[in-house]
C-alpha cells in the first residue's frame, strides 16, 4: 500500500511502481502480491480491498499531501483485529516509529541525553539550563524528511539564540528565546510532547541507517545529512545546503559488520524488552537511523540513536527483497498453520 490520488489508484501497477522488485521476490516465494493506493477520500473502498487479503504491507509517511495518517491508523487497526497481517500495526508504530523511542530505550547503550517536554512552558522553563551545555535537538513527536526537527544553541550575547530547522532549504537564524518557544508551539498543539536531543559533532561524518526485516539486517544506508551543519545565518534559503545522496550497501557490508553484530544480537532483543514487543510484533521491514557517538577506549565508533522508521520505509536497499519475502511467508505460515 502506498498513497496516492484517484488517478494513481486507477493506474497502478506494481510492476511498473517502485515496488517492483520487492513484488518479483514475493511471487519466487509464492505470494501474490496486488498494488493498493491509498488516500482519505476513498478509505471505504480501501477497506473493502484490505479485508480480502492475507496481509498489507504500508508505504505511508506520517504527514502525506498535508494530511496526517490518523484515519488509514484506525483503519489498519480495524483490518488486523479482522486478522489480516499489518505491517505495521498502528500499535507498534505507536512504541517504535515516533521520537518517543529515544526517551524509552535512553538507558541502552544507543542511548544519549535525551529528554521531553508536554508543554510549551515546560520547555520555556528547562530548555535555558539544557543550553549551558551546548546545542540540543528538538524534535515534534512524529514526523518526516526533517520537518519539525530544530537545532537549538545559544547565540554570541545575552539573548541571542542560533535556530535552525532540518527541512530541507532552510538556514540558520539568530532570534529570541521567546522566538524558538512561539515556534515550537504548534507541535504541542499537534501531539503533545517534544523530545529534546543533544546535539551530535560528529553529525558532519554523516548517519547510518541500518534496514532490519524483523530482527535480521537486510542492508545499509549511509548519507551525509547537512541540515543542522553549522552555518552562516548571512546565507539566503536557496544557498541552503542539500543532502548527500544516500548509498546503499548489503548486510554483509565489512564497514557495518560491528554495527550489524550489535544490532541482531544486542539492541533488537534490548529494545523489544524496553517497549514490550514481541518478535511476531516488530515490523517486517524497519530502519534504524544512527549518529556517529564518540570514539570508546580501544578507538572504536559507537553508535547514537537519531530515529527509528517503521511508517514508510522506502527507497530501501534492494538486498532486504528476498528476506521481506522469506520473513512474510513465515508469518503467514505461522498465522494460518495447514490444515
Amino acid at each position: 500500500m502506498w498513497h496516492g490520488d484517484r488517478e494513481a489508484r486507477d493506474t497502478a501497477d506494481l510492476n511498473t511502481s517502485r515496488f517492483a522488485k520487492a513484488a518479483t521476490a514475493l511471487r519466487s516465494a509464492g505470494i501474490q502480491p496486488i498494488a493498493v493506493v491509498y488516500n482519505d477520500d476513498f478509505l471505504e473502498e480501501v477497506r473493502g480491498q484490505l479485508l480480502i487479503l492475507d496481509a498489507v504491507q504500508v508505504w505511508v509517511n506520517p504527514i502525506e499531501s498535508g494530511r496526517n495518517r490518523s484515519k488509514l491508523d484506525q483503519l489498519l487497526a480495524e483490518v488486523a483485529e479482522s486478522g489480516v497481517l499489518v505491517n505495521t500495526n498502528p500499535k507498534i508504530i505507536l512504541k517504535m516509529g515516533t521520537k518517543q523511542v529515544l526517551i524509552d530505550t535512553k538507558d541502552m547503550s544507543w542511548g544519549t541525553d535525551v529528554a521531553s517536554y508536554s508543554s510549551a512552558e515546560q520547555l520555556q522553563t528547562e530548555l535555558p539550563s539544557r543550553l549551558q551545555s551546548g546545542p540540543r535537538v528538538l524534535k515534534q513527536l512524529r514526523g518526516h524528511s526533517g520537518g519539525g526537527i530544530w537545532k537549538v544553541e545559544l547565540g554570541d550575547d545575552a539573548i541571542a539564540v542560533r535556530l535552525r530547522h532540518a527541512q530541507r532549504g532552510h538556514i540558520e537564524e539568530i532570534v529570541t528565546f521567546d522566538d524558538v518557544v512561539n515556534r515550537m508551539r504548534p507541535y504541542f498543539e499537534a501531539s503533545g510532547k517534544m523530545v529534546d536531543q543533544a546535539y551530535q559533532p560528529r553529525l558532519t561524518e554523516g548517519i547510518i541507517r541500518v534496514y532490519m526485516v524483523e530482527t535480521r539486517v537486510g542492508g545499509f544506508g549511509h548519507q551525509v545529512i547537512n541540515a543542522l551543519y553549522p552555518s552562516d545565518s548571512s546565507s539566503k534559503p536557496e544557498e541552503a545546503p542539500q543532502p548527500g545522496p544516500r548509498l546503499y550497501f548489503p548486510p554483509d557490508e565489512p564497514e557495518f559488520q560491528r554495527l550489524a553484530n550489535l544490532m541482531e544480537t544486542k539492541w533488537v532483543g534490548e529494545m523489544q524488552k524496553c517497549l514490550n514487543i514481541s518478535t511476531a510484533e516488530l515490523p517486517l521491514l524497519w530502519d534504524a537511523d544512527f549518529f556517529l557517538g564518540p570514539k570508546d577506549q580501544d578507538g572504536n565508533d559507537t553508535y547514537v540513536l537519531c530515529e527509528i522508521n517503521v511508517s514508510c520505509v522506502s527507497p530501501y536497499p534492494e538486498w532486504a527483497n528476498p528476506l521481506i519475502a522469506e520473513t512474510l511467508l513465515r508469518r503467514l505460515q505461522a498465522e494460518k498453520p495447514p490444515a
